[in-house]
């Protein structure tokens, strides 16, 4: 039975690694993040919604009367 010549698998995954490296290294190298991040002023306005001044019940089926 022949056995498996593992002697080339060094080189092959160390190759492997290095290009990986490289690739992710390009990849984020074309991102563009900003220098120094600042807050944006948050302005909450409030929208009117008709069923705020409404009171609402949600009532559960188990509990209406039996007719």
């Amino acid at each position: 039975m022949p056995q498996l010549d593992t002697s080339t698998w060094l080189t092959t995954i160390v190759s492997m690694i290095l290009t990986l490296f490289i690739v992710f290294q390009l990849k984020i190298s074309k991102h563009h993040f900003p220098m120094s991040p600042e807050l944006k002023p948050l302005s909450t306005s409030k929208t009117y919604t008709p069923w705020e001044k409404k009171w609402t019940k949600i009532y559960s089926p188990l509990s209406l009367p039996l007719q």
